[in-house]
């Protein structure tokens, strides 16, 4: 690269773990434009030095490259904040407050929604964390909200992983949405929870399932996420995860257009704080071998390769699944609004027009995520008819992989990318008294598959939105309640730094550009709070980001 006259901001007196391949470290990094133009010690960085150069002292903490989440959903974290929150309440009368304070700001008639009941992130211990250890009625949001309809909406699932799912309706919100006595549930997931005396509802719906289905079925009638909410949800979720030192996530789940509408704002209005590699979520119109096909043929081809977009905001590649159930279709009913989801329900096909799919996928060049069950045997079949051995096919949210299964993985040149947050930490207990210590070996086996040579990248799935939490998990291998599952499986904590950063590059093809601190590649950086390579290990999950840099712009500063 041509060198320029000066550098734009020299960061010295750090420990830089560079991650190239000969593991290097550095004290000192300056920065032009946006890439590194030298990396070493200050006798390499002076001569970049002038009187405009901006100069940052790192009082000898750790710099890492910036970290890159391998499954974010990153667009939920702001839509948090989007919604008047519940976290503070303690009792039913907090909740009632807070619901009349709301009503006092608030038109007559029009819509109060609220987040769920409990403390973000999980949600953990509702109803118990109130005072009453039950949840409000209709009757009693009616005492303080009597000419609003009110709705409590349930959490996504998945972020405390245990059910049941709880949303709140008062009478007004049930009037509008004609739910009463006699409202038919339209699936076997779903509870209306009813007044024994009177059989009349007492407003609490009950779910079973993790991705919510009474806001996209019996309570459809609500506010939607507006594309205004959704572009200031995802500003703020830019800010959140630069908070913790992430500059870039990979979207394996999918995109819905109207997630990606919000993306496009953003970057129509500059360079985005979190580069964002996005898999394309389709909406299928039908689920005929004929249709699909042609569809794919028809818009499909700028999906392969690298796709369409630039450094910063990139869509390539599909996400499928095989989940074409009662209650996937029941969601899809609300295309092309998707909710907490942000990708499309009718991305799902049943398995025989997925295995077709996913072949012209395979011979246009389109690379294909997805964690259905079966999905390596898929794989296999689709690389019989057409190789993926070049394209990074993705296996997302891997389990248990024994190690027939880890060469079969490597053999097909996937990449595969790890949710630890249900794996070890939330399951890990069920997962050692249901298969043993043993056995446990094979729960995210991550040590294996690096062994092994296959590409494993970290992700948070937004369960927090730091990726400190599964870099703690691949350390220590701990469950929630302290138990060590796989102790075999652990990683050191280089390992698990590169699985947060240079391994998420490779995802996107961009193991060239970023992932690692090397004069020419883009200046992608984290200061971090605490030096990962010595802090106590109950403490990692606790890290956060001094300075967060992206594209040679500071993006984070505490």
């Amino acid at each position: 690269m041509p060198e320029p006259e000066r550098a734009d901001l020299v960061i010295f007196n750090a420990k830089i773990a560079t991650l190239d391949a000969q593991s290097s470290t550095a004290t000192s990094l300056a920065i032009a434009g946006d890439r590194f133009c030298a990396v070493g010690t200050p006798a390499d960085t002076d001569p970049w030095l002038d009187d405009s150069t901006t100069r940052i002292d790192a009082r000898g903490k750790l710099v890492v490259p910036g970290l890159i989440d391998g499954h974010a959903h990153m667009d939920r974290e702001g839509l948090k904040e989007v919604l008047p929150s519940l976290a503070d309440c303690r009792s039913i009368t907090d909740v009632l407050d807070r619901i009349a304070e709301l009503a006092s700001k608030t038109p007559k008639g029009e819509w109060i929604v609220t987040m769920p009941i409990g403390v973000p992130p999980f949600y953990e211990n509702v109803p118990a964390i109130l005072a009453e250890n039950r949840f409000p009625t209709r009757h009693e949001l009616d005492s303080v909200a009597p000419d609003h309809p009110v709705y409590i909406r349930p959490i996504w699932g998945h972020w405390r992983n245990t059910l049941p799912l709880v949303s709140i309706a008062n009478t007004r919100a049930l009037e509008l949405a004609g739910i009463d006595r006699n409202t038919v549930v339209p699936a076997p997931s779903i509870q209306i929870d009813k007044e024994l005396s009177t059989g009349e509802p007492t407003g609490i719906l009950y779910e079973f399932t993790y991705k919510p289905l009474v806001e996209k079925t019996l309570m459809k009638i609500i506010p939607r996420f507006t594309l205004a909410d959704r572009v200031a949800g995802l500003e703020r979720s830019m800010q959140v995860y630069n908070s913790v030192g992430t500059t870039s996530i990979f979207e394996g789940h999918g995109i819905a257009g109207e997630v990606f509408a919000a993306y496009q704002q953003l970057r129509e209005a500059g360079p985005l704080a979190v580069r964002s590699n996005l898999m394309f979520s389709p909406a299928w119109p039908s689920t005929t071998h004929a249709d699909v096909q042609d569809l794919l043929v028809d818009w499909g081809r700028w999906l392969a390769g690298r796709g369409l977009g630039d450094d910063y905001l990139r869509m390539a590649g599909l996400y499928t699944e095989s989940d074409y159930s009662d209650e996937n279709c029941l969601r899809a009913l609300c295309g092309p609004y998707t909710g907490w989801a942000g990708f499309n329900f009718d991305s799902a096909l049943p398995e025989d027009v997925m295995l077709e799919m996913m072949v012209e996928a395979a011979q246009s060049g389109i690379r294909v995520g997805s964690f259905s069950p079966g999905i390596l045997d898929l794989y296999e079949k689709v690389d019989a008819r057409a190789s993926i051995g070049e394209q990074r096919w993705l296996i997302e949210h891997i389990g248990m992989f024994d190690s027939n299964e880890i060469q079969r993985i490597s053999d097909l040149g996937l990449v595969v990318q790890a949710y630890t947050s249900k794996w070890i930490a939330q399951d890990g207990d069920e997962l050692l008294e249901q298969h043993g210590e043993a056995k446990c070996e094979t729960v995210a086996p991550l040590k294996d598959l690096l062994d092994a040579g296959v590409h494993v990248s970290l992700a948070t799935d937004n369960v927090p939105p730091t990726l400190f939490v599964p870099i703690a998990h691949v350390v220590s291998r701990r469950t929630d309640s302290g138990r060590v599952i796989g102790p075999g499986q652990s990683l050191s904590r280089t390992e698990a730094l590169a699985c947060a950063s240079r391994e998420g590059a490779y995802l996107s093809f961009e193991e060239d550009e970023k992932g690692t601190i090397e004069t020419g590649k883009f200046a992608d950086l984290a200061l971090l709070s605490e030096d990962l390579f010595t802090v106590d290990e109950d403490r990692i999950a606790d890290i956060t980001s001094d300075l967060t840099i992206t594209g040679g712009r500071i993006v984070h500063q505490s």
